[in-house]
């Protein structure tokens, strides 16, 4: 099938490749407008951006995808003259309006990193492992107006392994998902691939702002355990540790049951804080202005932290 792709962030850069790899033609990529990253602040090309640029594949950029705008109007006249079958999208961070929905056969098809209707939203495998969900999946479904409430074409399963952080279950969902979605557009060509509504309860997964990702050590060890995965390795979860805002990395989960919530205590085994139940063992922290440091290595040059609780 002839296709435009949709995305941005490198997750989608997994789906591209597995269909540039493909019978399919990727006639052009649709991705996010470059972005100021890095210490320079330089503007940059999306990750897609980048890979559609080594294939020589046509690169569209708009700002938005709204008629009454240049770049909207311009994406839906180059879009008439590519003429694609399917448009597939992973990722992609941009409002697709009503009209545009029809401008392919197939329509635009969604590569979504749960099993729908569970965590619809921004942020689907955060919320699977904060949740404490122990299998979750990818979904391809048919975009219509609503938060990815579209019919489902098709739907692979993945367990979330007790260390998994957000990191790790994305990476394994990119290419479980990037099979899926290839799979998908050979059934729409084929015409095997039967839409079904979706079923059951649904759940959000919002989009996490930074206070989101702020420990409270009056949870649970095994709740902290999991938000702290869930925001590995962005936006990275914290503390307020006395005038410091310090990074905490993925901890073990002890039995150890003497410290209250945020205490810390520094022993020979390593550094423990207190939650609501048992305490956890750190692993790695991250202080201000610097990078990621295992815990015991930080407490040995940091000074008045012995019993300090930590908010």
């Amino acid at each position: 099938m002839r296709l435009v792709f949709a995305g941005t962030p490198e997750p989608a850069v997994v789906a591209l490749q597995k269909l540039l790899a493909s019978q399919h033609e990727v006639v052009a990529v649709l991705t996010r407008p470059d972005a100021k990253q890095g210490r320079g602040r330089s503007l940059q090309p999306s990750p897609v951006a980048r890979l559609a640029a080594q294939h020589g594949i046509e690169v569209l950029k708009p700002t938005s995808l709204k008629p009454d705008t240049e770049d909207g109007q311009h994406v839906r006249a180059r879009l008439r003259e590519l003429a694609p079958e399917c448009i597939p999208v992973v990722a992609y961070g941009n409002l697709i309006t009503r009209d545009l929905l029809d401008i392919a056969p197939h329509g635009w098809v969604n590569l979504h990193f749960s099993l729908l209707p569970a965590w619809r939203g921004a942020t689907p495998v955060q919320a699977a492992i904060k949740a404490g969900d122990q299998r979750t999946g990818a979904s391809v479904f048919r975009i219509e107006e609503g938060l990815d409430t579209g019919p489902v074409l098709a739907t692979v399963a993945e367990d979330i392994l007790p260390t998994d952080t957000a990191d790790d279950l994305l990476t394994r969902l990119a290419h479980t998902g990037g099979d899926l979605l290839v799979e998908t557009m050979d059934g729409l060509e084929a015409g095997t691939v039967v839409a079904k509504p979706q079923v059951g309860e649904p759940t959000y997964a919002a989009k996490i702002t930074k206070e989101d990702a702020r420990i409270s050590w009056a949870d649970s060890a095994e709740a902290i355990d999991r938000a702290i995965r869930a925001h590995t390795p962005g936006p990275g979860a914290w503390t307020q540790a006395g005038e410091a805002r310090l990074k905490v990395g993925p901890v073990a989960v002890t039995d150890r049951d003497d410290l209250a919530p945020g205490k810390l205590a520094i022993e020979k085994s390593g550094v423990y804080v207190g939650t609501g139940s048992t305490a956890v063992l750190l692993g790695k922290v991250q202080p201000p202005g610097k990078t990621m440091m295992q815990a015991d290595a930080w407490a040995r040059g940091a000074k008045d932290i012995e019993g300090m609780v930590w908010q």
